[in-house]
């Protein structure tokens, strides 16, 4: 039962992925679980609660635990100001993508 159950899935995933704007959709989503999972990792690294991540930042603690979960998409300022709080630098990236020209 587990080998039809896993071709189903991998032949639904195949369809939702052929949709139009699919695979932007799943870039976003990756992103915004990388960047709350490093922030998580981090918070995690300094020994700080959520609430406290939160007041550093001058955010509300539901707010953090959004962002650590991947359910929102960061703003620039939201990301400083996490970063800060954090004792990090915010530093942004535009790496070439393969294929393009």
């Amino acid at each position: 039962m587990g080998e039809r159950t896993s071709t189903s899935w991998t032949a639904k995933r195949a369809e939702v992925m052929g949709r139009p704007g699919a695979g932007a959709s799943y870039e976003a989503a990756r992103v915004r679980f990388e960047l709350g999972e490093a922030v998580r990792l981090r918070r995690e690294e300094l020994g700080l609660t959520q609430a406290q991540l939160a007041e550093r930042a001058g955010l509300k603690q539901p707010a953090v635990a959004r962002f650590e979960a991947g359910g929102t998409m960061p703003t620039i300022p939201m990301l400083e100001r996490l970063a800060e709080a954090l004792g990090l630098r915010l530093s942004v990236q535009l790496p070439s993508v393969r294929g393009a020209s």
